[in-house]
């Protein structure tokens, strides 16, 4: 017999009652234990001289066993199936979700300006420092305009749509205008 494996079963003899009893305790059942310890047996033949080259093969050996009781109840996991006739969850949409009527219709009553630097940098996404070279305007006075601006829809759109606000702003309903 070779030395890999007499290091393998010089450290099985002195661990496997231990282990055996760590793997009873854990699943309530001497054959699943059983089972399980064989693997970690196995586990540890294939290590072959790395196994030899172990500080602490107890460790090691009862580390392989903790994996081996994860991967079992991992499978052992009972899944049922969803039959495919069950209808799903209604999903609630957010109080925003309502609002486009409303911010079209704001948008259009707001000032050519204010309309205008919302529509470029919120709606279409254009950078601020874009619209500022595009206009002849210096960054701070865009960043200004478009703070003003949001402050002038938001309150048009809280009279105009009765759109409540939660404590950090953002849309916790509104009652649409017909």
């Amino acid at each position: 017999m070779s030395d890999e494996y007499t290091c393998v079963l010089r450290a099985w003899r002195a661990h496997e009652g231990e282990l055996r009893g760590y793997l009873a305790h854990q699943l309530h059942d001497p054959h699943l234990a059983a089972d399980l310890l064989q693997e970690v047996f196995v586990r540890a033949l294939r290590q072959g001289k790395d196994f030899c080259r172990l500080d602490n093969a107890r460790a090691w050996l009862f580390q392989v066993a903790r994996n081996a009781l994860v991967d079992y109840h991992r499978l052992a996991k009972e899944t049922v199936e969803v039959p495919e006739d069950i209808p799903g969850e209604e999903s609630e949409h957010e109080p925003i979700v309502g609002l486009s009527e409303c911010v079209a219709r704001v948008l259009s009553e707001l000032s050519p300006e204010d309309r205008d630097i919302i529509e470029q940098c919120e709606l279409e996404g254009m950078k601020q420092k874009d619209y500022a070279a595009r206009h002849g305007l210096t960054l701070p006075a865009v960043k200004s305009r478009l703070l003003r601006a949001r402050q002038r829809m938001r309150e048009h759109m809280s009279t105009a749509c009765q759109v409540k606000f939660d404590e950090i702003g953002r849309v916790a309903g509104h009652v649409p205008r017909k």
